[in-house]
């Protein structure tokens, strides 16, 4: 039987006036009754409501229910669940997320609520973090996955890596799962990460008039700073950048995913299930089409009439450049005279491909993320669907909360090929691993190519200071 609780109690809940909790229970937004002039509310609808408008705060907490004979994952950057419901989905069991981001947290108890949730991951030893999970010292970690935050090595941010505090928490991360020595972890972050020097010299401190870069300031030195710790541990590592859409997600979204294991035994790459054009005897990458089709309703924030004067003159899959010559520039401003592709700009989606890469605001002026026919950016709904989200997901916040909680997460069929790398391993499957694959657009993207390029440049530079003596 659900509990009631009254006006005063929900108030206290929501940190709302009194007034307003009337107003939810007579347009039935809460689950309520009412008894002469007295409302009773159902204390669960209460604290949904509370989580999915941001008026109550998820608190940490330990797990609540334990599964028995599932493999174990500790989730970190957790975000708004993607890799972990992709994990779920290839038969894991994510005994605890961690996640600071007060959205991302009330999405998460939104949706699971009895997962162990635990805030800043610098806050909790080792041990605690298995008290939260239900987990002893003498227990062995299947998995612990982690996406540390991936600005500090955008190549669209200052390239700071270490040297930014978003950094050194990937530095903490990493010393968390060595003290916990799970079977296997994994690393998920951008393809800056392949290029990110672990210190960062101005471009207007570089030249003919300047000292040659140092190690640490070279392309790639966080990285192979990274590889260095993982080994030294005694773990083997792969890495390569995969596009999602190899693995079914309807969206071309490319993220670097490091694999290590305990056994010191190298993993194999993720296995592709679709390829572009259907190569390889693969089905084809599905399509914003296929993702999106059924959608009953959609919530959406709007662009500025300014730019919807030159939407209606696009078709799907258009942009900018298909606008008459003599309206390019009054379309993009001073943006026309900027370098780059700027493909982002007015840019319409094409209903038989995949969708680009979702950003954290569908109608921001570089990026935009308009409908192929519609005449408004991609809805909530839209957004769901092209991260592999179920339509039930709640996503906690207002929509451009939402966006961004969405936006940031991995798809979950990239999860899904992760979890179902490591179960095959975990059962010591025997894994066939085509040596002759491009899993990358990009050069050098693997661990064997990054690893032999990385060396090669610091060869050539320690033979280019030898011959200035």
């Amino acid at each position: 039987m659900s509990t009631e609780i009254t006006v005063t109690e929900a108030v206290q809940i929501l940190r709302v006036s009194e007034q307003r909790v009337r107003t939810l229970c007579r347009e039935k937004i809460l689950v309520a009754r009412k008894v002469g002039a007295t409302w009773l509310l159902d204390q669960q609808s209460v604290l949904q409501y509370g989580l999915r408008t941001g008026h109550k705060i998820a608190e940490d907490h330990p797990t609540y229910t334990l599964q028995k004979g599932k493999p174990s994952v500790l989730s970190f950057f957790s975000g708004a669940l993607g890799m972990d419901l992709g994990l779920e989905r290839a038969g894991f069991e994510v005994r605890l997320a961690c996640e600071v981001d007060p959205y991302c947290r009330q999405t998460i108890t939104l949706n699971r609520p009895n997962m162990a949730l635990i805030g800043d991951i610098t806050a909790y030893s080792p041990d605690e973090v298995l008290q939260f999970a239900g987990i002893s010292r003498t227990d062995d970690i299947d998995l612990i996955v982690g996406g540390p935050p991936c600005q500090a090595f955008s190549t669209a941010g200052k390239r700071n890596g270490f040297n930014d505090q978003r950094g050194n928490v990937f530095l903490t991360y990493l010393d968390l799962v060595l003290n916990l020595k799970p079977k296997f972890f994994i690393i998920e972050n951008v393809r800056g990460l392949l290029s990110c020097p672990m210190k960062h010299r101005p471009h207007t401190l570089r030249g003919p008039e300047y000292p040659d870069l140092t190690l640490d300031e070279l392309p790639g030195g966080a990285l192979y700073f990274i590889l260095d710790t993982i080994s030294k541990a005694g773990y083997a590592y792969s890495f390569n950048l995969y596009n999602a859409a190899n693995f079914g997600t309807p969206q071309v979204r490319e993220r670097v995913v490091i694999i290590c294991s305990r056994d010191g035994r190298r993993p194999p790459y993720l296995q592709p299930t679709h390829a572009q054009d259907g190569a390889h005897g693969l089905p084809a990458w599905r399509t914003f089409r296929d993702a999106t089709q059924g959608i009953a309703s959609h919530h959406h924030i709007n662009f500025p009439e300014k730019r919807l004067v030159f939407y209606r003159m696009l078709k799907e899959g258009q942009n900018w450049r298909a606008l008459p010559e003599a309206l390019q520039q009054a379309a993009l401003g001073n943006a026309y005279f900027a370098g780059g592709g700027k493909t982002g700009f007015l840019r319409r989606l094409a209903w038989d491909r995949p969708a680009p890469t979702l950003v954290t605001h569908p109608a921001m002026p570089a990026t935009d993320l308009a409908h192929p026919e519609e005449n408004r950016p991609l809805s909530i709904e839209e957004y769901k669907r092209l991260q592999e989200f179920p339509d039930t997901w709640h996503v906690a916040g207002p929509l451009v909360e939402q966006y961004r909680q969405i936006g940031n997460a991995v798809p979950t069929s990239l999860g899904y090929a992760i979890g179902a790398l490591i179960l095959r391993l975990l059962n010591h499957e025997p894994i066939a691993e085509g040596s002759t694959r491009r899993y990358s657009r990009y050069r050098h993207t693997s661990d064997h190519e990054w690893l032999a390029n990385f060396e090669r440049v610091v060869v050539q530079r320690a033979v280019a200071q030898e011959s200035l003596f």
